[in-house]
């Protein structure tokens, strides 16, 4: 009795060790929407690849991803801006050593409604009087009489504080400003709206909405690697200290040739 009660513990303790060898690895990513579905798409293809790693992602904005990457809850965060010092002065004191990977390049696209159809350009200088609310009339610039909704991203988002920085120059918001938390809910407002204006990723620009050049430059590829588009950016993953594991993994394969070319499926700019 005493050596079949000996052979079933013996038994169990390695089906138990068993089963943690086969448990996934599993990796939290979180923060910018506009990386999201790059990220999403590369989770997928990676975790077929790799069945023992378990990804998850959720989007919230920059700002977002990188108070969870400091508060440990993230292991990887998601940024279209850089981290900001402040961010990183804080994570030194959790003992963090945060390190940043640019896995792609964007261009805040300034989009309308496609039934505006006198509107295929604007310069920065017109469009910081839209969002400060100097302008408050398509027939200032179209010569419509139609109130001009506006729509940003919230102040949460790197693509606000990016466009913040190069177009508001830091100056206020009108508090008529509509704030949306992601760049799909930009989009979709903007695409059933005639009189909204607003802004997202290259990435998102479809056939809902029309985008314009900004100081008669177009937002391309080309123009976004060059630095001629006025609002052209790096988007970033950042890791809590230097990636081990399915997290380097994952990483090297984003900046790999399949990686990048899923960066491209999905609008946005590879760097390699």
């Amino acid at each position: 009795m005493k050596k079949l009660f000996l052979i079933f513990t013996i038994s169990l303790m390695v089906l138990s060790f068993s089963m943690l060898t086969m448990a996934a690895e599993k990796i939290n990513v979180a923060g910018s929407t506009t990386v999201l579905p790059i990220m999403q798409i590369i989770a997928e293809e990676f975790m077929n690849q790799n069945p023992k790693v378990e990804i998850t992602v959720s989007g919230g904005g920059s700002g977002v991803g990188i108070a969870a990457l400091i508060d440990k809850i993230a292991d990887i965060a998601m940024s279209s801006r850089k981290i900001k010092s402040e961010e990183e002065k804080k994570a030194i004191s959790n003992g963090l050593a945060i390190r940043e990977f640019e896995i792609a390049k964007d261009a805040i696209t300034i989009i309308v409604n496609p039934a505006n159809s006198k509107m295929n350009r604007i310069d920065s200088q017109t469009l910081k009087k839209i969002y400060t609310g100097e302008i408050t009339n398509w027939k200032e610039i179209t010569g419509e009489d139609k109130i001009i909704v506006v729509i940003s991203r919230d102040t949460n988002s790197g693509t606000f504080e990016v466009f913040n920085e190069h177009i508001l120059k830091k100056a206020p918001l009108a508090p008529s400003v509509l704030m949306l938390p992601s760049n799909r809910a930009v989009l979709d407002e903007v695409g059933k709206n005639p009189d909204t204006i607003g802004y997202v990723g290259i990435g998102y620009v479809n056939d809902q909405v029309k985008g314009l050049l900004l100081d008669g430059v177009e937002p391309t590829k080309e123009n976004a690697l060059n630095g001629s588009y006025p609002i052209s950016r790096s988007l970033y993953l950042y890791t809590p200290r230097p990636p081990q594991g399915a997290e380097k993994d994952l990483i090297d394969y984003i900046l790999s040739d399949e990686g990048q070319a899923i960066v491209e499926e999905e609008g946005f700019i590879r760097i390699k």
